[in-house]
């Protein structure tokens, strides 16, 4: 059985940012989301960086014939081909220098869904009306949760909650990794930049998710989101696991589309 994303996408600039440093990409078996970060237009550069790239080898991880395990390979170790374009862009471009992007992404892969995770943009599993996040925010924040420093209400509103722990910024010293997550059908994801995040609580966004059809799930986070402030670009991907035949179809939203 092939499956394939079932997807609705959408991105915003928020309230307060004067451009979108957030990139995405949906098609039948990836889906991502990139958030930027640096001046001078940096964050949208290094974000567009991470989506085209992976955009590139779109055809090799979707080729059946391939052994799993290459193209498992292949989808990991885009992140150190991410981060060298970054590096190369940055030193021919001094003004960029600085500029990072997470990167959160979702791959399937025969009967597996793959999670690319490093930053502070999410991936949320909903599945049996739970939503149950699958990311580990690589913040600062996260660290002193893990330790027992903070309580998760205490985080939510600290100054400092998107400081990252790991980012693609041209000399990471990265350690990624692949988490395998079997498929059942009817799973649905939602992976979003923290613009979504750091306003809604993994309660709100579920009541909003419960409330609402799968094409109007992102707008009416959006809105909500835009109804608190916006003080950050949102990018959200809801997407739900189908059957299909792997049609070619690719999108991209923020600055990876201009």
């Amino acid at each position: 059985m092939k499956w394939q994303f079932n997807s609705f996408a959408q991105t915003d600039l928020g309230l307060v940012r004067g451009g979108n440093e957030d990139s995405a990409i949906v098609c039948s078996n990836l889906i991502a989301v990139a958030d930027g970060m640096g001046g001078h237009a940096g964050g949208e550069v290094a974000s567009a960086i991470a989506i085209n790239a992976l955009e590139q080898i779109l055809p090799i991880i979707s080729d059946l014939e391939l052994e799993i395990f290459s193209r498992e390979d292949l989808f990991l170790n885009i992140t150190y081909d991410i981060d060298r374009q970054i590096l190369e862009k940055s030193k021919l471009q001094p003004d960029l220098s600085g500029m990072g992007t997470t990167l959160t992404a979702l791959s399937i892969l025969d009967k597996n869904i793959e999670l690319l995770h490093i930053g502070d943009s999410r991936c949320y599993r909903y599945r049996d009306k739970k939503l149950e996040q699958l990311s580990y925010d690589h913040t600062v924040m996260q660290e002193l949760l893990d330790q027992g420093r903070l309580t998760p209400d205490e985080v939510f509103d600290h100054p400092q909650r998107s400081l990252l722990t790991q980012a693609l910024m041209g000399d990471s010293g990265l350690d990624p990794v692949l988490v395998s997550y079997e498929i059942k059908k009817g799973d649905k994801f939602l992976l979003c930049s923290d613009g979504l995040t750091n306003v809604l609580s993994n309660y709100e966004i579920s009541k909003i998710i419960e409330a609402n059809e799968d094409n109007k799930v992102a707008a009416a986070l959006i809105a909500e989101v835009l109804s608190k402030g916006a003080p950050d670009n949102i990018t959200i991907i809801w997407s739900e696991i189908v059957e299909g035949k792997q049609d070619n179809f690719i999108k991209k939203l923020g600055a990876a589309n201009e």
